[in-house]
């Protein structure tokens, strides 16, 4: 896939551009969105992506435009996933409604930057070393069965983490336990204090940091191509920050996402392993010659992916039915 250094800066400028756009109509003045607005803006970018997608198709091939749509739904799936954890920072932090939407945005951004620069470690990886592709399959088959024990005991280590590290910011800067508006820093008595919104995007911003290390192995599964890694990545993340508030309800009655996904990595883990016994050059494994082994096509990832997002959400609907009517 060739793609030149102006197409890479005209896209980072564009979706750059979405996000400033986000701010100053938005975001810049404090209020709580309607489920219009979000419904609205959230289809809005899912169409602005679909497009995307099809400017792929008729410039790069079909291969390559099915890998963006399986990079792009999968991502899309594990920011759902996100949501949970983010609906249970902005509880513990007890952020205003009308101040949710800047701490989303703001650390969507920074999920983004996060996740461009591991998308660069990747690919560096991934051209130098053929046999990352056996650590990042083992990596994800591992994440999937701990997304599943994690799911059964209701156990959130990152919840443990950001306590820790929020209990250590607390002991280092002086902070104040009051909003002051949507203000990161606030003066009391002409001293300097960290307020409960830079607490609150600080936990999101490490949360952010461990997702990445599940999502990034998890595309690079299904396209090596880095600049379909990031649109993949970036398009996900736009329209987030509406689709909390849209899905907001709904959240609570997906039951069964933690188990879907869980079954997405594994089966994207066992393509990563598969693809690299094909390109195997490890001298322990088949004397360090490729092993003919099935590749799973693009094809085949996408329907699998969109099957079990289908069979488990309307699973997890179902089973919550009577809970949607109290």
């Amino acid at each position: 896939m060739d793609v030149s250094l102006l197409t890479w800066l005209v896209t980072i400028a564009v979706i750059a551009g979405f996000f400033v756009f986000d701010f100053y109509a938005h975001v810049r003045t404090p209020h709580a969105p309607t489920l219009r607005e979000s419904g609205f803006w959230s289809a809005f970018y899912i169409a602005v992506s679909i497009v995307f997608g099809f400017i792929v198709f008729g410039i790069w091939g079909s291969t390559y435009g099915g890998e963006f749509f399986a990079g792009y739904v999968t991502e899309k799936a594990l920011s759902v996933d996100n949501l949970f954890i983010f609906v249970i920072i902005m509880a513990s932090f007890s952020v205003p409604r009308e101040f949710q939407q800047k701490v989303l945005l703001i650390g969507i951004a920074m999920a983004l930057v996060m996740r461009g620069i591991f998308i660069a470690l990747g690919a560096a990886a991934i051209n130098a070393y053929a046999w990352v592709f056996y650590l990042f399959g083992v990596f994800l088959i591992f994440t999937a069965v701990k997304l599943i024990r994690d799911h059964m005991t209701d156990d959130h280590a990152e919840d443990q983490q950001d306590s820790r590290l929020i209990r250590f910011v607390k002991k280092v800067l002086p902070t104040t336990d009051e909003y002051h508006g949507d203000k990161l820093l606030t003066k009391i008595n002409g001293k300097r204090f960290v307020t409960p919104m830079l607490l609150t995007l600080v936990a999101i911003g490490l949360t952010d940091l461990l997702f990445a290390l599940d999502s990034i192995p998890a595309i690079y599964g299904l396209t090596q191509e880095p600049y379909l890694v990031f649109t993949a990545n970036a398009f996900a993340l736009l329209g987030l920050r509406q689709l909390f508030f849209l899905i907001g309800g709904l959240l609570e009655r997906l039951v069964f996402l933690s188990y879907g996904l869980s079954i997405i990595l594994a089966f994207i883990g066992v393509k990563l392993i598969l693809h690299a016994l094909h390109e195997n050059t490890l001298p322990f494994i088949n004397g360090g010659e490729h092993v003919a082994v099935y590749e799973v096509s693009t094809g085949t990832s996408l329907l699998v992916i969109l099957g079990v997002l289908v069979v488990t959400t309307v699973a997890s609907l179902l089973k919550t039915k009577d809970r949607a009517k109290v």
